[in-house]
């Protein structure tokens, strides 16, 4: 990843960052989680960013999503 890319949102489950990054992709926003977990003890975030860009548009997406519980905003 360039410069140009802002992580918007973290994440502890997987599932859910999928989702979030599937809905911004179906709504013309590129998107790209940066999974941090262990693979035997899944601990650790899963982190997703945006390009600059898109960054309002992706966290409007976001917090009108009524099935995100994120971590925290970023």
């Amino acid at each position: 990843m360039g410069n140009d890319w802002i992580k918007v949102r973290t994440f502890t489950q997987n599932i859910e960052a999928e989702i979030v990054k599937q809905m911004l992709e179906e709504n013309g926003v590129n998107a790209v989680l940066l999974n941090k977990q262990d693979s035997s003890y899944l601990f650790g975030k899963i982190e997703l960013y945006v390009k600059q860009s898109d960054e309002t548009i992706a966290n409007v997406l976001i917090n009108s999503s009524t099935f995100t519980e994120e971590d925290d905003a970023n």
